[in-house]
């Protein structure tokens, strides 16, 4: 891929509602997982793509990046993140026992075998340490936009906890999130998977191909992000993603 793709890419991650939104929600949560003192952790982010979340991850220490692309890990390291390798999170290059907290935001969709990408992160986990995943929530919302960005999948709260459990995780929290704007992105998806069905939709139209206007894309990133507010204290029935973390 370009490098060109990669800076478009980077100023989406930094300006569009739904990413700013969700770091508010991720990292808040993480935070309050890890504690006030962690400061010097190490932490992998599998699937880092163009290393938008690596910044904020440095806050709680030294952090390392995996993604199956040569082009991806270039670009990371051109940015300042030296720490990034390419590699499958189904056989992640690193050894057992060597990471404090392993992310995938928004990854594990993307790899066919779900259940051997936690095996993998829970064997490079420190006992006791921490992984953090976001996904997309529900298979009926799979549209043109998941094909594009090849997900395998799309997942619920209890498909998520069972296969946490089955590779041997503890479950510490599984939350849906994005449910605020849920009202309005149900109908609105379900109306692309319509139109999508009867006469088409532009090659390459996906969920973040609209912009919103400065105003209003400001009010949904800080609508958005004011869920963490209330995810600090309960876990949301629904909505058009899913968190979970859990500890080895």
């Amino acid at each position: 891929m370009e490098a060109s793709v990669y800076d478009q890419f980077a100023e989406l991650e930094r300006r569009h509602f739904w990413f700013r939104g969700r770091r508010k929600i991720f990292f808040d949560l993480l935070a309050r997982e890890l504690g006030p003192h962690a400061k010097d952790l190490e932490i992998l982010e599998v699937g880092c793509g163009p290393g938008g979340m690596m910044e904020p991850l440095s806050e709680h220490g030294r952090v390392h990046g995996l993604d199956i692309s040569l082009d991806a890990m270039r670009y990371c390291q051109r940015r300042g993140f030296p720490n990034v390798v390419t590699g499958s999170g189904m056989a992640l290059p690193f050894a057992d026992g060597c990471f404090d907290v392993v992310c995938l935001f928004d990854a594990i969709e993307h790899i066919p075998d779900d259940r051997k990408v936690l095996e993998e992160v829970h064997r490079v986990l420190k006992p006791g340490g921490v992984v953090f995943l976001s996904v997309p929530a529900y298979q009926f919302l799979y549209s043109q936009n998941d094909r594009l960005v090849h997900h395998q999948r799309r997942y619920t709260k209890g498909r998520m906890t069972r296969l946490l459990r089955e590779t041997r995780f503890t479950p510490r929290k599984a939350t849906y999130f994005n449910t605020f704007l849920f009202p309005l992105i149900l109908p609105a998806v379900l109306m692309v998977k319509l139109k999508e069905k009867l006469v088409g939709l532009p090659r390459h139209q996906t969920n973040l191909s609209h912009e919103f206007n400065r105003g209003l894309n400001d009010l949904f990133a800080w609508f958005m992000g004011s869920e963490r507010m209330l995810l600090r204290h309960m876990e949301f029935p629904f909505g058009h993603s899913l968190i979970a973390i859990a500890r080895t």
